[in-house]
């Protein structure tokens, strides 16, 4: 890989290993390395500049939850080492609640929780981020639900005036990267089943996605069939009902050994007027950040389905923007 260190034998090795190297083996030093110097980060939670807030961040996390681990369970990527790369990388992460922290108190309660991050990487270091924690399945390990977990961090953090605003287009920094991902098949595909989703056509569930699909959503919640699928898409949608629904970037690979694969990051921005998974309609205007990732196939000759999903939101930063627009705190 052109620009890459050649200790790395591709893209997913690169975003694996740099993975592994700063996080399980210590190494934050690598970041002024890894992580270029004005590397704009953006989780729904917060927005961020520079690479020294990295260190200090990883550093931080680290010091809470301290034998945490991060597997790596795909990289699904587009681009090339000449015009930079954006991955998909998908992360199961397991850790223990031992320090106090952005969590609060230590609760000593064990954690399994997934991320999906979107790097954009040029000359070995990442400059772009878009970062999704299933802070959901964290709180909620703890004892927490995400309303009570919202409200107690914004008292934490200094009240509605002070505390750490939730990312919108109005907070949103401008990065290096301006890709839209490829052209892929599979890319297409999961855009058009999510575009229909989204415009209300849930028929397209039980058309589009194996009967025995295995789903993996917010909050931890692990689903097989058609109904979680419906429940989720469903519930959030009905939540939103007049949002705008944007898709940012696609990726689709076919690559050897592995089953066709799909990424989409995509937002629903508009006003919480519905009833639905959010609860009762509040009035906010919510901006909702999602990562989408799915593996395709066939297990009947030629009916090719989604048949395993992935997607996560961060219900913590959704409820924040509640509580700050109602001020039920």
């Amino acid at each position: 890989m052109k620009g890459f260190d050649p200790k790395f034998r591709d893209f997913p090795d690169y975003i694996i290993g740099i993975t592994h190297e700063i996080w399980e083996s210590r190494g934050f030093a690598t970041l002024h390395d890894y992580y270029a110097p004005q590397i704009v980060v953006r989780m729904p939670g917060s927005v961020s500049t520079g690479n020294q807030g990295v260190i200090a961040a990883t550093m931080a996390t680290l010091s809470e939850f301290p034998d945490r681990t991060l597997l790596g369970e795909d990289v699904i990527w587009s681009g090339s080492p000449e015009a930079g790369m954006l991955s998909s990388h998908r992360i199961l992460s397991t850790a223990t609640h031992l320090g106090d922290g952005a969590f609060g108190k230590a609760t000593g309660k064990p954690l399994v929780y997934r991320i999906l991050a979107d790097c954009h990487a040029r000359n070995n270091a990442i400059d772009d981020e878009w970062l999704i924690r299933d802070n959901g399945a964290v709180v909620r390990q703890m004892g927490w639900d995400p309303v009570a977990f919202s409200r107690d961090q914004i008292a934490r953090e200094g009240g509605p005036e002070a505390c750490i605003k939730p990312l919108t287009p109005d907070n949103d920094l401008e990065g290096p990267y301006k890709g839209r991902g490829n052209d892929n098949p599979w890319g297409q595909r999961h855009a058009d089943l999510l575009t229909r989703i989204m415009n209300a056509d849930m028929t397209a569930i039980k058309s589009e996605y194996d009967r025995a699909v295995q789903s993996e959503y917010p909050g931890g919640a692990t689903g097989h069939s058609f109904d979680p699928v419906e429940r989720f898409w469903m519930g959030l949608r009905a939540s939103l009902p007049s949002a705008k629904f944007t898709i940012h970037h696609q990726i689709g690979r076919d690559d050897p050994n592995m089953p066709p694969r799909s990424a989409l990051r995509w937002s629903l921005h508009g006003t919480h007027d519905g009833w639905g998974s959010l609860g009762a309609p509040s009035g906010a205007d919510l901006y909702v950040l999602g990562i989408s990732h799915a593996e395709w196939g066939a297990l009947v000759g030629g009916d090719i389905k989604l048949r395993r999903e992935w997607t996560l939101f961060d219900e913590t930063a959704v409820q924040k923007q509640i509580l700050l627009h109602t001020g039920a705190l």
